[in-house]
């Protein structure tokens, strides 16, 4: 599958069941309570930091991935 094609599945233009559940993957998240792996995100700015850093400074931490239509 190209790029092109892949974006063009991702940026789905409804809310359907048949649109979202390719992209759901359940199964490798980590379960409620356990710590997710730790990696890299950038800030609006470009300047770099961590999950790890992020969730030192909060008690509870929401990372949300996905298409908001």
């Amino acid at each position: 599958m190209s790029n092109s094609d892949l974006i063009k599945r991702y940026n789905y233009d409804e809310f359907t069941r048949e649109k979202v559940l390719p992209w759901l993957n359940f199964e490798a998240s980590p379960p409620l309570g356990q710590k997710a792996p730790d990696f890299p995100l950038w800030h609006l700015d470009g300047t770099e930091t961590r999950l790890s850093e992020i969730w030192s400074q909060h008690l509870y931490t929401i990372v949300e991935f996905g298409s908001f239509t």
